[in-house]
């Protein structure tokens, strides 16, 4: 046992993860990357960004840009900060989640995802240990299953 979570377990032999579980021998290609950003921080930044853009447009077409004072220039500009400084707060307050993804029989699979970073480079690890001792033949060290030198007398 490499692992052992509720729900995630590695053994040299198998990678489970709640009711989905593989065969770690069947596993290539692990890789992990960064999930989607979360759709509601996604979804603000677009909105914000059309609303203040689109105010933006009208100011221009209307001849209202030319009637502004500096003061409403710069609170203007400060403005158009918002979509960034939502996009900076969403993926503060929701990161995109940890993933690990695997080939098997040709198609790349999520084997793992995870928004906690502890535990999924102890699952990513466990995982890689797996693969590693699978194609080395098992737990067996090979030093201490040989024989000790002793020298010729």
């Amino acid at each position: 046992m490499l692992y052992a979570q509720p729900g995630i377990i590695v053994t040299v032999d198998r990678f489970t993860v709640g009711s989905s579980s593989w065969r770690v021998a069947e596993l290539t290609h692990l890789h992990s990357t960064r999930g989607p950003h979360d759709r509601v921080a996604t979804r603000a930044v677009l909105v914000s960004t059309v609303v203040i853009g689109g105010v933006g447009l009208l100011l221009g077409f209307t001849g209202g840009l030319e009637r502004l004072t500096a003061g409403a220039y710069l609170l203007l500009g400060a403005v158009f900060l918002v979509p960034v400084l939502l996009a900076a707060a969403g993926d503060r307050w929701r990161p995109p989640a940890y993933e690990l993804w695997g080939r098997r029989s040709g198609t790349d699979e999520l084997l793992f995802s995870s928004d906690n970073e502890h535990q999924f480079g102890q699952v990513s690890r466990a995982l890689r240990r797996a693969r590693e001792m699978n194609s080395y033949g098992g737990w067996e060290d090979p030093l201490a299953s040989a024989e000790p030198w002793r020298p010729r007398r």
